[in-house]
């Protein structure tokens, strides 16, 4: 078994470094292009062009796969969990309560919306202070050391491609990709619910996981950055639930 996790924003794949520690087996951390790395020619970064990149990198991968999506990459893996065209032995998710067709995004997703205010709120956090970018993710549990390296690595390509992310997902994914997510999917999946996460929503992400067949899986008191938690509990979750697994 493979596992493979995916980031999500204004992150690298260094976010997942301690979990990977915690959970046994093979794993794999994708980098999103334009995320700490540089963009493939004729990339353009929205939603649709980052789901099919995360498809083509899943393709590649000796299975059977695990996957497992953050925040943004938690919507990429909804997306190619509800399609249902790349083999996967079970995919987990946090915010899974965003992939509801009433979700508003919350604020700081909302502000970037606009043009020209969007690019004025990212080019302030880059160009500022790399220990005032990094506090948010601090405070939330992050690692000091990987903190500092993700916002370190937040430049203007990173912000063109958050602004992208965003602005192709109007008013909401479910807009464009709910039509798909009605129905379970055809592997098993996990949606882990961090009770202390304010971009999710617990009810909204038990009705997601209604609709699609999923488990569910609570982190008390966790937040956003649940994968940090030095107790084991996400770690324990995750790996309860790939046992349960044919």
């Amino acid at each position: 078994m493979t596992k493979v996790f995916v980031h999500g924003v204004p992150e690298t794949s260094l976010l997942w470094g301690e979990l990977r520690e915690q959970v046994s087996g093979d794993s794999v951390a994708l980098q999103l292009p334009g995320f700490g790395v540089s963009l493939p020619d004729g990339f353009v970064p929205t939603k649709e062009t980052y789901a099919a990149w995360l498809a083509e990198e899943l393709r590649k991968i000796d299975g059977p796969i695990d996957l497992v999506g953050h925040d943004w990459g938690a919507l990429l893996t909804l997306r190619v969990a509800t399609l249902g065209d790349v083999p996967l032995r079970s995919w987990a998710v946090d915010v899974a309560g965003v992939f509801d067709p009433n979700y508003v995004w919350h604020a700081w997703a909302a502000a970037l919306l606009p043009e020209g205010k969007g690019e004025a709120i990212l080019r302030e956090r880059r160009t500022g202070s790399i220990d005032n970018a990094a506090t948010f993710m601090i405070d939330s549990g992050v690692s000091t050391s990987a903190a500092l390296a993700m916002a370190t690595a937040h430049d203007e390509v990173m912000s063109r491609c958050i602004l992208g992310l965003y602005r192709s997902a109007v008013p909401n994914v479910s807009a464009t990709w709910g039509t798909q997510a009605r129905t379970p999917t055809s592997s098993p999946g996990l949606v882990l619910i961090a009770t202390g996460d304010r971009v999710d929503n617990e009810t909204a992400a038990r009705e997601t996981a209604e609709r699609l067949g999923a488990r569910v899986a609570v982190l008390p008191g966790g937040t956003h950055f649940w994968m940090f938690d030095p107790t084991g509990t996400a770690a324990a979750a995750l790996a309860d639930f790939w046992a349960s697994l044919p």
